[in-house]
């Protein structure tokens, strides 16, 4: 008798899950494995389930550091895999990863981390306490057999080898960011369009560079105000130590210049509608939205950060620049919002870059690949 396959995909939050490992769980499905998400219920639970998933609400919170809390936490987790008992853990967001691969490593689990950027601890330059006990936690749980890291860019790896938290017995490989859905984001046919709309699609938090756009836009809203429009289309994350402030956005939002749209559950549309896409983000680990936008085939602006910088080619597809550059951010815009010739030949660009680079189709089937190949290698 054929012995089931039980994966258990483990992530902070439900809609984390749905927007970046969504096609992986499914794929999972396809192959015949029994698929069991562990994440906190922030209301989407029911979209994993009707993809034919088991869904188990986890208590944790993203950026809590109370000791009692962490506990508990950990312990739900413990219990949960103690249960399920899987053939294999999918982890992925730091928490997750941390706490996941030392529950394994006590109950001789075989892993897959997936290093979707190392987080709100190790942006901007912080060395505190908190990620301190990270990295000591880390070394202490990557040191185990049949554990695998899967990172978006190479800096990530670099980091956490130089910290030695990458273990030797550790197996690694780097694959570019979830893809995309070269199906679903496409190129809109080229409409003219009276307003020209520069877009920053994100989750609100400083560390995306939201007032390094709001202070960009307004360096130009002198010149291009009625004829350009800057809008920035997510939701506040309340859930992050970052969050952006509503005071902040509602204060700064210019009617017909600058505005905040929200969140919006269809992106297709918006981006379509948009003629320039930025992302000034200060770190990341390879951002979703700019992978869309490149299979949108739009230009883009971004900062020179880890993560940003994969996702262009200079002067091919959009330009960089350094982090917290304002000034330097408007006039790379601003070079955009001048030239039709400039983004027309950047977007077909980025659209060449996205179906080469980072097709979900590839990324899905690289994770099966690895999924099965652990699976099939002997034990402890």
């Amino acid at each position: 008798m054929k012995k089931t396959k039980r994966l258990l995909i483990v992530a902070n939050v439900d809609w984390i899950f749905i927007s970046h490992r969504m096609a992986i769980g499914k794929a999972a499905l396809d192959k015949g494995f029994q698929v069991t998400v562990l994440a906190k219920n922030t209301g989407r639970a029911s979209e994993i389930q009707e993809a034919g998933m088991h869904f188990i609400d986890l208590p944790i919170s993203r950026s809590g550091t109370h000791p009692f809390s962490e506990c508990k936490a950990l312990y739900f987790m413990f219990a949960v895999y103690r249960k399920v008992r899987p053939t294999l853990v999918y982890q992925v967001t730091m928490k997750p990863v941390i706490y996941g691969t030392f529950i394994s490593k006590i109950l001789k689990l075989k892993t897959v981390n997936g290093i979707s950027g190392l987080g709100y601890n190790f942006t901007a330059d912080r060395r505190g306490l908190v990620q301190k006990i990270m990295i000591l936690l880390m070394r202490y749980a990557f040191d185990k057999s049949d554990n695998h890291l899967v990172f978006e860019n190479k800096d990530d790896l670099t980091e956490l080898k130089e910290l030695k938290v990458v273990a030797a017995q550790n197996t690694f490989q780097i694959v570019k960011g979830v893809g995309v859905d070269l199906h679903k984001y496409y190129p809109a046919k080229t409409i003219p369009k009276e307003i020209l709309t520069v877009l920053m699609p994100t989750r609100l938090l400083w560390d995306k560079g939201v007032k390094e756009f709001v202070e960009a836009s307004k360096l130009l809203e002198y010149k291009y105000k009625g004829t350009v429009l800057f809008q920035i289309c997510g939701m506040i994350d309340y859930g992050n130590k970052e969050a952006v402030d509503k005071a902040y956005l509602l204060k700064n939002c210019i009617p017909g210049f600058l505005e905040w749209t929200g969140f919006q559950s269809e992106m297709l549309p918006v981006y379509q509608n948009a003629a320039i896409v930025v992302l000034p983000s200060f770190r990341e680990g390879m951002p979703t939205v700019l992978l869309e936008a490149a299979a949108v085939g739009l230009p883009i602006v971004t900062t020179e950060a880890i993560g940003c910088r994969e996702c262009v080619e200079e002067g091919l597809n959009g330009y960089k620049v350094p982090v917290k550059a304002v000034s330097l951010l408007a006039k790379a815009i601003e070079k955009l919002i001048n030239s039709s010739e400039k983004r027309n030949a950047m977007g077909k660009y980025s659209r060449q870059k996205a179906e080469q680079e980072f097709d979900q189709k590839e990324v899905v089937a690289t994770h099966m690949a690895l999924f099965q190949s652990i699976i099939e290698k002997e034990t402890f």
